[in-house]
């Protein structure tokens, strides 16, 4: 069967509601009323369990396990994608070949998952009540193509008018069977290691991407205008891998509090996510999937509101689209307390989507992502500092306008290459402010950014100090008062270039961690001076290059100390050399992200984190000054509030546009025109 996407419907913003079915609870769905509910939520789109661990439909496929309790009298899948289609919902069938019972297992035991023993994964073996086993399936093995998954999915398209496929749980699984041993000796000449850490770096992506090739293949050979969703991952993955066999991408960025305080997630999580997903260029905003609850072991509860509100609000404030992840239906969710923030977050949602349609993020600085503590230290303090930035992998800046860039940070850690370090050279040539945090690994990179060569990796300091160079020219603001703020870690000791100046210098430790403390009266600084730079500037052609010694990423990532929030918005200042285009004053907890529209209106998001997480309630922040430099947008002189509907305060200051926001409880969009 052909299905007409001619309208390519998910190419734009839609509200998608996924009810994680629940086998017992079959009884109780009731497509027309289901579906009357998800739309009341503001759904435009619904996620369905289709196939794969069971079947939710009469399948004639051998292997393929019915759900045990469907009704008889009629096809619960049809009569829902007609419920969901009569209230112009769009239905995307979800399928997940990752698991099968056990009765599977002992007709096909070489479909399945072995460890290094032999033995297959169990999944839940000890899980109470009378369930059948789940055994992992093999994603080199025939289940997930010939034998199970594409005659399950050339049936469901030959019998069901659905809008798409969401493919869940789709990556590998390390195994060692026979069939993934032959697949590794014929790629790789040498035998699969034992050990998952001796893989080749590229096994895992590569099983994947060939398992998906299939799929993707046979489902574009039936229908072309079929689009497939697949997962990508702020960590380990290759987006230019998943965007080859997939037509949108979405992401999980779960808050997971059942880990305790100790581990709860961090608050850029969302935010992050979604803008390395927008790196793509022409390509569907992706999706970020949130769950309702604090954890998979708390799934039958949701997370606390105003915690569950923060993290919902990240995904469009970042040019992404919303995906609830329920578990159940709405009659056997038992926290009601979801159903009512999802209804309100579609239709704040719902207000900003014809704002967002086509919009493009504006953003005057990029941040090199590169899977590493550094690259969250950098956008943990961006983000405290409202900072406004895009996410780029290093292998898109060759191919990247980068002048649309007024400041680019590379975190350290980062693998160097020839090609980004001629990119960079050329950038900063023209004009680019270039913030590096250590040593370029991989090449010379000296000349870029202005040490000389002979350098020595130091070892871990601690009470150890940071001081501002009085006759440099970094800016102190918010600092003015101290010449020290606090240091720790490793520092490359190295010697700047002649033309390079050095705006910040180590103070090393003044005494051995274990008598910092006593006695006071030996507290003096041993050398209150050096001429070790921490921080130095070099003028690179029409630009400048800002050279960082010490982590201080790192430095954010432990302590968290306002001086280092209040050094890091100072260094990217001083790197694009001016005031940022659009600055908003300093709130804790405050993220702000930036689009511009077609008409050239610019869309500001304001999105409010405030308080200690997980937040138990809204903190209103008030009075947000936000400035807009009019000599770039001359022509902008009104502005609303897109989510209240207020007309706000504004006046000219010279060049520059001020807007008041009196209060902003969790999410604000203002549309200034």
């Amino acid at each position: 069967m052909i299905h007409s996407n001619s309208d390519l419907w998910w190419k734009k913003n839609v509200r998608v509601i996924q009810p994680n079915l629940q086998v017992k609870d079959t009884s109780q769905i009731d497509p027309e009323r289901l579906a009357e509910q998800l739309y009341n939520m503001e759904a435009n789109t619904v996620v369905f369990n289709v196939g794969g661990i069971y079947a939710w439909y009469p399948t004639e496929v051998q292997n393929h396990t019915i759900n045990e309790y469907l009704p008889t009298s009629h096809d619960l899948l049809l009569k829902m994608i007609e419920a969901v289609h009569k209230r112009n919902m769009r239905f995307i069938a979800r399928f997940d070949f990752s698991k099968a019972e056990d009765t599977i297992y002992l007709k096909n035991p070489q479909w399945f998952v072995r460890d290094q023993t032999g033995k297959p994964q169990v999944i839940g073996s000890h899980r109470p009540g009378n369930w059948s086993l789940l055994m992992s399936t093999c994603i080199n093995g025939t289940y997930r193509t010939d034998e199970v998954a594409i005659p399950v999915i050339n049936e469901v398209l030959s019998k069901y008018p659905i809008d798409g496929i969401f493919l869940n749980n789709p990556g590998y699984i390390p195994c060692h069977c026979d069939t993934c041993k032959r697949k590794y000796v014929r790629l790789y000449g040498e035998e699969l290691p034992e050990e998952r850490e001796k893989f080749h770096p590229e096994w895992a992506t590569t099983c994947m991407k060939d398992n998906i090739d299939r799929l993707y293949s046979q489902i574009k050979q039936i229908d072309t205008g079929m689009p497939l969703i697949l997962y990508y991952n702020l960590y380990s993955d290759s987006l230019y891998d998943r965007v080859k066999t997939a037509d949108m991408l979405c992401t999980e960025p779960q808050d997971i509090l059942s880990l305790g305080t100790k581990y709860i997630p961090e608050c850029w999580k969302p935010a992050l996510s979604i803008k390395l997903g927008r790196s793509l260029k022409d390509y569907p905003n992706p999706f970020g999937i949130v769950h309702s609850s604090p954890g998979m072991d708390w799934r039958h509860t949701g997370l606390p509101p105003a915690e569950y509100q923060f993290w919902l609000c990240q995904i469009p404030a970042n040019g992404g689209q919303i995906w609830h992840s329920l578990t159940g239906i709405p009659d056997t969710i038992h926290d009601k307390r979801i159903l009512d923030v999802v209804t309100k977050h579609n239709n704040m949602v719902k207000k900003v989507e014809p704002f967002m349609q086509d919009a493009e993020s504006y953003n005057e600085v990029a941040l090199v992502w590169n899977e590493a503590s550094s690259g969250e230290g950098w956008a943990d303090g961006l983000l405290e500092r409202q900072i406004s930035f895009d996410v780029l992998l290093p292998e898109q800046l060759a191919h990247h306008e980068l002048s649309k860039y007024r400041a680019i940070v590379i975190p350290e850690n980062l693998q160097w290459t020839e090609s980004l370090l001629t990119t960079l050279k050329s950038y900063t040539s023209n004009g680019g402010g270039l913030v590096v945090e250590g040593l370029p690994e991989g090449v010379d990179a000296y000349d870029l950014i202005g040490i000389e060569p002979d350098t020595h990796k130091g070892e871990e300091l601690m009470a150890s100090y940071l001081r501002f160079e009085k006759n440099g020219i970094l800016r102190q603001q918010g600092l003015e008062d101290t010449e020290l703020i606090a240091h720790r870690g490793h520092t490359v000791y190295c010697k700047p270039q002649v033309g390079s100046e050095v705006l910040a210098t180590l103070v090393p430790p003044f005494s051995p961690i274990e008598s910092v403390g006593a006695p006071p009266e030996r507290a003096s600084l041993a050398v209150e001076r050096t001429e070790i730079p921490l921080i130095t500037h070099k003028k690179m052609g029409e630009g400048r290059v800002l050279f960082l010694s010490f982590s201080l990423s790192e430095l954010i990532n432990q302590f968290r100390l306002n001086e280092h929030y209040t050094l890091l918005d100072n260094i990217v200042k001083y790197a694009i050399d001016t005031s940022l285009s659009i600055e908003v004053n300093h709130a804790p907890g405050l993220q702000v992200s930036v689009f511009k529209q077609q008409n050239g209106n610019l869309l500001i998001h304001l999105v409010n984190g405030a308080g200690r997480r997980p937040l138990t309630r809204n903190l209103p922040i008030h009075n947000v000054e936000i400035k807009v430099r009019s000599s770039v947008m001359k022509a902008l002189t009104i502005a609303d509030a897109v989510i209240t509907g207020e007309k706000l305060h504004v006046e000219k200051e010279g060049d520059t546009l001020v807007i008041q926001l009196p209060i902003l409880t969790i999410w604000e969009v203002l549309s200034i025109s």
